[in-house]
């Protein structure tokens, strides 16, 4: 996503130019990169689409932000190296405008899908039997939609002033922002808005997953003294502790949820041995989410962070950024469009098991 002012940059362009051995290294890192974020893209659209146990409106989300993610790796990241290793752009105008238009739209799509899968994962959480019959394909649907118009929306201004001056022979392919009201509205929109919503939307994911846990071993301990399953299954129905799922376990929002049916035993010395062993698994599970949630938000934050921090401090003159530093902030984003499809799906069982079955069937053919 190029995003840089010429008057802040213009004056290192071209002064330095890339040896045949740094051109090499360069296609050879970014071809990889490309290739695998490709790659697992695509797997992922191929297993929600071939897996039937998948088709959940949560996993349309998911499966929304790989087709995402693989535009940016097809439509994106190719033009980029070329752009980088020739150190000119010698597509032509038609082009640069196309990529640009694409580059911004798709960056900015993928991020915000990051905001709607956060927002669908908490109202799953905390509004769990209401949400069950909310959560369809039509407003899982109606969520990208928004997501695409948003991105649009945010993309498609430049388009109006953008320098049309020497459109025959371009040398430079870049958004020029000239414009530090669009720089404000278009970093805001495209990053640090949905950041904003995405730390709120799961700290309170985090928060609820751990009320869920100690009121679900609370619960338990309770309904094995009284031995009373009825009235566990009630109380665990009114404080929303999923003691009998209403979702798909394909939505890894659910590695909070999943529990097992204890059956009462007969001694309580036996019962307190129980409490304090659904006490250390509930403190395990709560570890497990505090990482699922960290590496999801470290992953996003270290990618697309400096990027729009270099945006904004640019865009309103405080200092310039060599080209060099642009391209590396531009592609550290670009990567988050790989680690998207590992973070979403690793820890999912029901992905693992589609991914192995897509394994096994390339292996016979």
């Amino acid at each position: 996503m190029k995003m840089n002012f010429t008057n802040c940059t213009a004056e290192t362009v071209g002064n330095k130019s890339k040896t045949v051995t740094e051109k090499m290294l360069i296609s050879v890192t970014l071809s990889i990169i490309t290739t695998l974020t490709t790659l697992l893209n695509f797997a992922v659209i191929l297993a929600i689409c071939t897996t039937k146990k998948l088709h959940q409106p949560a996993n349309y989300l998911i499966c929304s932000l790989a087709v995402t993610d693989f535009l940016v790796a097809i439509l994106v990241m190719p033009l980029s190296i070329a752009y980088i290793v020739m150190d000119s752009w010698t597509l032509g105008y038609v082009i640069c405008e196309i990529w640009l238009s694409v580059d911004m739209t798709c960056c900015t799509c993928s991020i915000l899908h990051l905001c709607v899968i956060a927002l669908d994962r908490y109202w799953a959480i905390t509004d769990a039997v209401e949400y069950a019959r909310k959560r369809t394909v039509r407003r899982a649907g109606i969520m990208i939609l928004t997501v695409w118009t948003i991105s649009i929306f945010i993309s498609l201004p430049p388009l109006f002033w953008r320098n049309h001056h020497n459109i025959n022979t371009p040398t430079q392919c870049i958004i020029q922002h000239d414009h530090i009201i669009y720089t404000i509205y278009s970093t805001f929109g495209a990053f640090y808005i949905p950041l904003t919503l995405i730390l709120i939307l799961y700290y309170r994911i985090y928060h609820a997953a751990k009320n869920l846990y100690q009121k679900r071993g609370s619960s338990r301990h309770l309904s094995n003294r009284s031995n009373d399953s009825q009235n566990s299954f009630a109380h665990c129905k009114l404080t929303q502790t999923f003691c009998v799922s209403e979702f798909s376990n394909s939505d890894h929002t659910m590695e909070f949820e999943k529990i097992k049916v204890m059956t009462p035993p007969p001694y309580d010395n036996d019962i307190d041995i129980i409490g304090d062993r659904q006490q250390q698994i509930s403190s395990s599970r709560e570890r497990k989410a505090a990482r699922i949630l960290g590496l999801i938000l470290g992953a996003f934050m270290i990618s697309w962070l400096p990027f729009f921090i270099k945006e904004i401090v640019v865009g309103l003159r405080l200092c310039t950024v060599s080209p060099e530093v642009a391209d590396f902030l531009t592609w550290l984003g670009y990567v988050n469009s790989l680690i998207n499809p590992l973070l979403y799906t690793s820890f999912n069982d029901d992905f693992k098991i589609a991914f192995k079955k897509l394994i096994r069937c390339k292996e016979h053919i």
